[in-house]
């Protein structure tokens, strides 16, 4: 969970990476981040992952498993350029609808382009709104992601609140999220790239290693998977759990709505 302590004047402060910022700048920040990556965004995800972030997608998506057959209604929340959306909607049958929800306008202006060059268009739609209030009624959607976004999301709890609201009974909450890795050795050797390599390939590709910095540091503050685990139980889904990939790089978490 993010740490949120108060200053002397009550005034609350939450985590930006390693540096405390009042609750309400966070936002803020967060989307200037997202507004200086947003053009090189999918490039980097490949250039940092070694291209691992498509494997990760296609097992969220797996899990998904949108029906051929039937009408399917699917939110992927803070995936502004689609990369998820258009896998739903291409494993999906013809009744699959997407909808893309972030609150970064440049992010969903590059996944507005995406959809266009794919023919996509039609099938996923691309709405500016926030995690923690999202303009949508109860039980609209029949399941909810979000990969990679839960971290910056001010107030988390929030946001999974949310995620349960919109779902319809028996749709499913997934969250792909980086994880703490559990191999020995490896998990200095990752922490040791992710510190020094990350920034300096945001650099090189993107012309933007701050940026990159503090999605390091935002990866390091995030909660251990059984602490994030409690945090989607308590929001009230069922059978909240986690499967580790990749030696715990990424988890992907789940629960349903019962």
């Amino acid at each position: 969970m993010a740490h949120i302590s108060s200053t002397p004047s009550d005034q609350p402060q939450i985590d930006f990476g390693f540096t405390k910022v009042p609750l309400q700048e966070k936002q803020g920040r967060v989307n200037d981040v997202f507004r200086s990556v947003a053009a090189r965004y999918d490039v980097m995800n490949d250039a940092m992952s070694v291209g691992m972030h498509r494997v990760w997608k296609d097992v969220l998506v797996g899990m998904v498993a949108p029906p051929k057959s039937r009408p399917f209604r699917h939110l992927d929340v803070a995936g502004g350029t689609g990369d998820v959306a258009f896998r739903i909607a291409g494993a999906g049958g013809y009744d699959t609808a997407v909808t893309v929800a972030d609150i970064n306008g440049s992010m969903l202006e590059v996944g507005r382009e995406r959809a266009a060059k794919l023919g996509l268009d039609q099938t996923v739609d691309f709405v500016e709104a926030n995690a923690e209030a999202l303009p949508f009624s109860d039980q609209t959607f029949d399941a909810y992601t979000i990969a990679f976004g839960i971290r910056n999301v001010p107030r988390r709890e929030l946001a999974l609140r949310e995620a349960w609201r919109v779902l319809k009974r028996g749709g499913r909450f997934l969250c792909l999220e980086f994880s703490d890795v559990d191999v020995p050795f490896i998990d200095t050797i990752y922490r040791s790239y992710s510190f020094n390599a990350i920034p300096a390939i945001g650099k090189l590709v993107a012309g933007d290693s701050e940026s990159y910095r503090y999605l390091v540091e935002s990866i390091a503050q995030f909660p251990s998977t059984e602490t994030f685990k409690e945090k989607v139980a308590a929001a009230g889904f069922s059978r909240s759990m986690y499967t580790k990939l990749t030696g715990g790089v990424v988890a992907i978490h789940s629960g349903w709505k019962l």
